[in-house]
């Protein structure tokens, strides 16, 4: 088996989910048969978001720490539990001493495989993640169209996820639940067949069967896939 590192803090909640899915998604029968996981969670990675669209604090140093760090304590490869940060991705590879699972292109990819009814995906996202087309050019490469959300439904999630109510405030609740399947309504009205949950505190708040039509988790495809590469199925 290879060893896992996530790099995490981003935010830690998420960090936990994502550990717990790879956990529920590894075909082990006794704790001997599961795959080692080291995991950097460092909360102190400047907001992706706010970087890329005010001009904050570059992100990339805490993260290229974080991922050496998985490399000292034993990674293989990693697994990245924060889609916006994706956007550095050519970065962190480079740097980051490891490889590192595209959780963006994988997501994509699975929809294609695993929902082959559907063309168009909306996208609940962050701002930064919407701003710099992660998903959309992922979704447009494997030949399907991304319905995006309009200002005040972006406006919608992004209070969802960082307000005084939102998910890294104080967790899910019914009111950013309800604020995030408005806003995918909003998407499925516009023909949306399917969401992706681009944000990993989303699916903390949302599961699939909250809408009428599929949720796809984008942290759940990220376990999978590093369950595949850690028990040697998967390519890197």
């Amino acid at each position: 088996m290879k060893t896992i590192g996530i790099l995490g803090g981003m935010g830690p909640a998420a960090t936990v989910d994502l550990f717990d899915r790879i956990v529920k998604a590894t075909p082990a029968r006794r704790d001997q048969e599961h795959i080692p996981v080291v995991i950097v969670s460092n909360p102190a990675v400047p907001d992706r978001s706010e970087a890329i669209l005010h001009d904050g604090a570059d992100p990339r140093p805490v993260m290229v720490a974080g991922l050496r760090q998985l490399v000292q304590m034993g990674a293989d490869f990693a697994v990245i539990a924060c889609n916006t940060a994706h956007y550095y991705l050519p970065d962190l590879r480079a740097q980051g001493g490891l490889p590192i699972v595209d959780m963006i292109t994988e997501t994509a990819q699975a929809i294609r495989r695993d929902h082959p009814q559907v063309a168009r995906v909306g996208i609940l996202a962050t701002s930064g993640t919407l701003a710099v087309g992660l998903y959309q050019q992922a979704l447009i490469e494997v030949g399907l169209t991304p319905v995006l959300p309009i200002e005040d439904e972006i406006a919608q999630i992004m209070d969802a996820i960082y307000g005084a109510s939102g998910i890294k405030t104080c967790g899910a609740s019914a009111g950013n639940r309800a604020q995030l399947a408005a806003a995918g309504e909003r998407l499925l009205e516009r023909g949306a067949q399917a969401l992706i949950l681009g944000c990993t505190e989303l699916p903390l708040a949302l599961n699939d069967g909250d809408l009428p039509a599929p949720l796809i988790a984008s942290n759940q495809v990220l376990a999978e896939a590093a369950v595949k590469l850690g028990i040697g199925d998967g390519v890197e």
